[in-house]
């Protein structure tokens, strides 16, 4: 991705911190954002990024429920570097678990607004700009697109949207040699699932029934799906409107019974 410039939302931790660190590693440009202000982690996750890597990281303040926001962040992005090669729609949040009934008609709006309508925002504000140079955009949904979560409906709403929006968009702009691809990843150890894990009343169980969802028998890792990324953006020139599953095979594993090994 050398002489690249990459656009990351949510890169200040887990999937999205993992896909920046791949593409500074293959020379990429990028500009990650969060809405919230630079802290000591991100500053050294920029720092320990920009040292180890061919390419450079900038962190950008970015509130992706504000459509200005969205507008400064790619007027920004493209007046520093030039250009845009890549837009990679990551950041997200998926509500605590419950029935339908403990979500109200509020919940719904300002989940859909993160998770949908920013994604549609940043890729509205970025095409002119990818048009140019052949650019991609690849957005980060989730297997329980295709399967289904007990008790999250609204999210799973949200992510079956983004799947959908992608492979409209994929439609509409293969005329300017634009693709449009999304990925859906499984269970992916971060520091918001490890948190998720350890308020349940059984963390070491809840750990053990994570990794025992994909058939390889463990969590994914954040810089895994950043190699799906980086594949998505640079080597796989012929497709466009895919959504790839990173997954260790958790889609297959339904009626399986797994043996699990307890973790120490």
């Amino acid at each position: 991705m050398e002489k690249k410039v990459a656009l990351v939302t949510g890169g200040s931790r887990g999937i999205g911190q993992g896909i920046v660190s791949v593409f500074v590693r293959n020379g990429a440009t990028v500009v990650f954002c969060s809405e919230e202000q630079e802290t000591s982690e991100i500053h050294h996750f920029v720092h320990m990024t920009n040292s180890e890597g061919l390419g450079i990281c900038e962190f950008v303040t970015c509130d992706l429920t504000k459509e200005s926001d969205i507008k400064k962040l790619v007027v920004y992005t493209v007046a520093k570097y030039s250009r845009l090669d890549c837009l990679v729609n990551n950041a997200a949040a998926h509500p605590l678990h419950m029935p339908i009934e403990g979500f109200s008609a509020n919940d719904f709006r300002t989940l859909f607004e993160l998770n949908v309508m920013a994604y549609f925002l940043t890729a509205k504000y970025s095409l002119a700009h990818l048009r140019k140079h052949a650019g991609n955009i690849i957005n980060i949904t989730s297997l329980v697109n295709q399967l289904g979560q007990k008790h999250a409906v609204t999210y799973c709403a949200t992510k079956g949207a983004v799947t959908a929006m992608t492979k409209a968009l994929a439609i509409d702009e293969a005329k300017y040699g634009v693709r449009v691809n999304c990925i859906s990843p499984s269970c992916i150890w971060t520091t918001m699932f490890e948190r998720a894990t350890m308020s349940t009343p059984n963390p070491k169980k809840a750990i053990n029934d994570g990794a025992a969802q994909q058939l390889v028998g463990r969590f994914g890792t954040p810089e895994e799906v950043g190699e799906a990324a980086l594949y998505l953006a640079t080597k796989a020139t012929f497709c466009t409107g895919t959504d790839l599953n990173v997954t260790g095979g958790a889609e297959l594993n339904f009626g399986i019974k797994t043996q699990v090994t307890d973790i120490n």
